[in-house]
């Protein structure tokens, strides 16, 4: 089976290709372009390099958040547009963990995966590798990582962490936690990763339509926000 994997939930692009386990192809674009702009051409120029039709996709997999609203939004929607003619199975996938399977790990190393929410606020999940799984150890949150420092108190070896939040978490638990941010090459995620979290859906047969992929915002849009607060403080007025 093959499984063709988008991820647009940051500031980088990316779309792999996977033959069951093995990856094919992967491509990553950090250019400053909107995704809108980027994506579908590089789903294109993945077909055209490893002589791949969309019918011999067998999975469609896609970051579904947390991320960027629009990011996410663009994402999505390719997905959808590309699944639906021929009712391609889709796995929605987190894109913290997506971020977490992106880099190598030894067995029983930890990681962060941080996404920047702004305000000193990120997403952030933990992981362990466990021989060729990779476990959560907390659910995909968004806030201050503050309660990181009790999940991983006991950590001997060094805890990765990786996503362009990766400094907010350094800077707030390095006195807690034996952190090292992975190298900048690496920091904003890979599609690969995107692909084989969603493979890992599909053998726990979490696949679903794509009529029903939904973005994980995990918190309200700047935009909902501000007008929250301006109703809070003419309430009080």
């Amino acid at each position: 089976m093959i499984t063709l994997a988008l991820d647009s939930s940051g500031k980088a692009a990316g779309v792999a290709l996977l033959r069951e386990e093995e990856l094919i192809y992967e491509a990553y674009l950090n250019n400053g372009l909107t995704h809108s702009e980027t994506l579908l051409p590089m789903v294109q120029r993945a077909f055209e390099t490893t002589g791949t039709a969309l019918p011999e996709i067998g999975l469609l997999a896609v970051g579904a958040g947390p991320g960027s609203f629009t990011g996410l939004r663009i994402g999505l929607a390719l997905a959808k547009g590309l699944a639906l003619p021929d009712a391609i199975p889709c796995a929605g996938v987190s894109s913290l963990e997506a971020l977490a399977r992106s880099i190598p790990l030894t067995d029983g190393a930890a990681v962060i995966a941080a996404a920047d929410a702004r305000r000193g606020e990120v997403y952030y999940a933990a992981f362990r590798r466990q021989g060729t799984t990779l476990v959560r150890l907390c659910p995909d949150t968004a806030g201050r990582p503050d309660p990181l420092a009790a999940l991983l108190a006991e950590e001997e070896k060094t805890v990765f962490v990786v996503g362009d939040g990766a400094q907010v978490c350094y800077n707030r638990l390095k006195e807690a936690i034996p952190l090292e941010p992975v190298p900048d090459c690496w920091q904003l995620g890979r599609a690969a990763g995107v692909a084989f979290a969603g493979r890992a859906l599909w053998l726990a047969g979490c696949a679903v339509p794509a009529a029903q992929l939904r973005p994980d915002y995990h918190r309200l849009s700047q935009a909902q926000r501000e007008r929250m607060e301006k109703m809070k403080e003419s309430e009080n007025q």
